[in-house]
């Protein structure tokens, strides 16, 4: 541990438990060094998802002011022929 981290407890499940157990035991690392990597990896997602959310109930709440979709694609000068014919992204 440095001196700049902080000590948490947390309650795992038993059979996530074990498959860290197995990854630690296959790897040689610590089932420490896999929980902070997995936190560190994650919170940018859970802090992204939780302000999407905010900022979508603030939205309906009256909160937030938008914008008409057809406004801003007129500022950009993207047309819907334009968005029509962009191919989809993969998921």
């Amino acid at each position: 541990m440095t001196v700049s981290d902080v000590p948490r407890s947390l309650r795992l499940p038993v059979d996530v438990d074990e498959r860290l157990s197995r990854l630690a035991a296959a790897t040689g690392r610590s089932k420490s060094f896999y929980l902070r990597e997995l936190v560190t990896a994650g919170i940018d997602d859970l802090e992204y998802a939780y302000g999407v959310a905010a900022r979508a109930e603030a939205i309906r709440a009256g909160q937030r002011d938008t914008r008409p979709l057809e406004e801003l694609m007129s500022e950009m000068g993207i047309t819907r022929e334009d968005l029509d014919a962009t191919p989809d992204q993969p998921a």
